[in-house]
């Protein structure tokens, strides 16, 4: 209220002074002009042998015009001033009113409360910082719910390894596990920890964009063919088939060759936990739209069609219950896809249920190359 007061004063005051302005100068100017057309007359009657009766007749004009001009301008100040009034009247409530809802919005926001939003206002300068307001307001509620999501998923993430700790640990001190089968426990869960703890570093830097990427020209079939060397022995050891698609004549490639191994890892790993023995999984690359797609295929158990878009969310899981029993973090997903875009290009799955998934992710050509070059 006292803002709404000081603009609507602020804007009266100006009015005002406008007014009283433009009534000295036509306190001023008025009489000089008509002056000067009487005097005209007055010497036309002159001409005419009326000299003394041309003189008074000057003067009770002159007379008579101030007076009717003041009494004029009087009259019409009230009027004057209502219209001044209203005139600052209009734009201080606005203003006032703007500044009253953000007023209201930061307060909720310093509260905590991130759901207020202030309603849309006119399509200028206040408007756009209401709108912008909303945005703020907006973002601030997502990462509250992501804090708040983070927290849980951590504290359910942590619980397993540690309950298992806290039972080797007892079972040591009851006697009713060895020392060394309770070392290997113990150890088996330490890593996990560790594992849990790298993801999330790693994922916490790609969202953040402090990953280090170092680009450079890199052959797409030995990417292909590296990746499929180092996962073999695990592939084998499951059971399940790895195997590398016919690789076409490719253009170089423009990435980070470690990162572009990991983002392979990551896929090819969560191609291993959800394909049971006995399935396949298959390394391929082809030409894209002016890029090369590299994907993994393979014949798991696929993933239902309304959980397809959410898969590279942070921690995001079809079925917690075997992703748990499978021991992932449900981070890999996630680092694929922030790694992926780093290097300019973007990462898509399809799937069907019972028949297996596909993911597939693109990388930039070296714009070096030339054909035959």
């Amino acid at each position: 209220m006292r803002l709404f007061l000081k603009l609507c004063l602020s804007h009266f005051l100006v009015a005002l002074l406008a007014l009283f302005l433009l009534f000295l100068l036509a306190e001023a100017l008025a009489p000089s002009f008509y002056r000067g057309h009487v005097a005209r007359m007055a010497h036309a009657l002159a001409m005419m042998g009326g000299g003394a009766m041309a003189e008074a007749l000057r003067a009770d004009l002159e007379a008579g015009l101030r007076a009717t001009l003041t009494s004029a301008l009087l009259a019409a100040l009230p009027l004057s001033a209502l219209g001044a009034a209203l005139v600052a009247l209009v734009p201080s409530l606005r203003l006032a009113r703007t500044a009253r809802l953000l007023a209201q919005g930061s307060r909720a926001m310093a509260e905590g409360n991130y759901g207020l939003r202030l309603p849309p206002l006119e399509g200028d300068e206040l408007g756009e910082l209401a709108l912008h307001f909303n945005r703020l307001a907006e973002a601030l509620d997502k990462v509250e719910k992501t804090r708040a999501e983070l927290i849980g998923t951590v504290a359910h993430e942590l619980r397993t390894p540690l309950s298992a700790l806290q039972g080797y640990a007892e079972g040591l001190s009851d006697g009713v596990l060895t020392p060394e089968r309770a070392a290997e426990g113990i150890l088996r869960e330490v890593r996990a920890l560790k594992r849990l703890v790298e993801d999330l570093a790693l994922v916490s830097r790609v969202e953040a964009q402090r990953v280090e990427i170092r680009l450079e020209a890199l052959s797409p079939k030995a990417l292909l063919e590296e990746a499929y060397q180092r996962f073999l022995p695990a592939f084998q050891s499951k059971g399940v088939a790895l195997g590398l698609a016919p690789i076409p004549p490719l253009p170089p490639v423009l990435a980070d060759r470690e990162r572009a191994l990991q983002v392979l890892a990551n896929l090819l790993h969560n191609a291993l936990r959800f394909t049971p023995e006995g399935g396949r999984a298959t390394l391929g690359a082809y030409p894209l739209e002016g890029q090369v797609a590299f994907f993994v295929e393979d014949t798991g158990v696929g993933i239902p069609e309304e959980h397809l878009p959410h898969i590279f969310k942070r921690f995001y899981r079809v079925d917690r219950a075997r992703s748990r029993k499978d021991g992932g973090t449900g981070v890999g997903l996630t680092v694929a896809k922030g790694l992926v875009e780093a290097m300019g290009g973007r990462v898509w799955a399809e799937s069907q249920v019972g028949v297996g998934s596909r993911f597939t992710f693109t990388l930039p050509l070296y714009r070096g190359f030339t054909e035959g070059g």
